[in-house]
């Protein structure tokens, strides 16, 4: 009798599993194209002072943290835009182009853009710009800023981490 008893106990706990309703699928990342991240050297020494081989790697690691932040978050899935960039360096950089970056994730198959532009005020002083696009329409989805004070470029990819912890991936995904 006790066999029966947890045989019957088993097939009402199977009915039950088979009768919930299967939980909602996750959404699909949002397939993003992550250009790389530029400077905007305002500072005295801008004009006589180039991009130097510091900052070029500074710039590289800020996009790859970005990159890595967004994939990891699982919300995303990271479009290669290496095949814009001469398209993109043709209309001026992320700086000249006004928004040009939206319609060229789009190109891609990117369901949005982002643009990251440091701007060099002085050699201890930055401010952090990050930009993220509809592709389809150009419209900003996300405009965010940061000042970093009492640095050096080397600080730059602290500043990327800073903005998509505490701006771009603390929002919640709208569905």
């Amino acid at each position: 009798m006790t066999m029966r008893c947890v045989s019957m106990c088993m097939m009402a706990a199977l009915a039950v599993v088979a009768v919930q309703r299967p939980s909602a699928a996750e959404p699909a990342p949002v397939r993003i194209a992550v250009f790389d991240f530029e400077l905007n050297d305002r500072s005295a020494g801008g004009g006589i002072i180039g991009l130097d081989a510091i900052d070029t790697e500074n710039l590289k690691l800020s996009t790859q943290e970005a990159r890595r932040m967004l994939s990891e978050s699982g919300r995303y899935s990271i479009v290669d835009a290496t095949n814009a960039a001469g398209e993109l360096n043709g209309a001026g950089g992320l700086q000249q182009c006004n928004g040009c970056e939206g319609p060229l994730a789009g190109k891609l198959g990117a369901d949005q853009s982002m643009a990251g532009i440091f701007t060099r005020v002085n050699r201890t002083e930055y401010t952090l710009q990050i930009v993220v696009r509809d592709a389809q329409t150009g419209e900003m989805v996300s405009n965010v800023f940061t000042g970093m004070r009492m640095g050096a470029n080397y600080a730059w990819p602290r500043g990327v981490k800073w903005l998509m912890t505490n701006r771009i991936l603390s929002t919640q995904r709208a569905d």
